[in-house]
């Protein structure tokens, strides 16, 4: 199933898919780029927890992170988002991603979590590396969230 969606500061769409699975949730995301279907990935998974029509850029936050490859930058830099939601009720409504060799740093917009404001659609436990794929080709990331 294809979500398109306007969000962030950018009003940027949201390419990305669901696919089936018995347990857990798998978004494929697609860009222009490769660091555009990193950012869609993240903007995607909190599209899983929250509406993100109704999250604004108020606070920003900043992170890196390392790996040897790409999935394993994907892997890191999701898990990094995870842990601001789980840490700090933080939900991202725009990411901006850069990639350099062995590294991948991550500006995100977004505000706490607000049981008033926000809908709040389901909750995302971790990223797997079960299935994670990135296609420097298409370029499209697939990722698979333990829900």
């Amino acid at each position: 199933m294809m979500h398109k969606a306007k969000v962030g500061m950018r009003k940027r769409n949201l390419d990305y898919e669901l696919m089936d699975h018995t347990a857990d949730l798998i978004i494929r995301s697609y860009g222009d780029t490769l660091e555009e279907c990193f950012e869609i990935a993240g903007l995607a998974l909190f599209d899983q927890i929250v509406d993100l029509s109704t999250v604004e850029p108020i606070r920003t936050c900043a992170f890196s992170v390392e790996g040897e490859s790409m999935e394993d930058l994907l892997y890191s830099y999701l898990s990094e988002l995870i842990f601001f939601f789980d840490a700090y009720g933080m939900v991202f409504c725009d990411i901006q991603v850069t990639l350099e060799k062995g590294r991948l740093n991550c500006k995100a917009q977004g505000e706490e979590i607000d049981p008033e404001k926000h809908h709040f659609k389901g909750a995302v436990k971790a990223v797997t590396y079960h299935m994670l794929e990135v296609d420097e080709e298409g370029p499209s990331v697939t990722v698979l969230f333990d829900v």
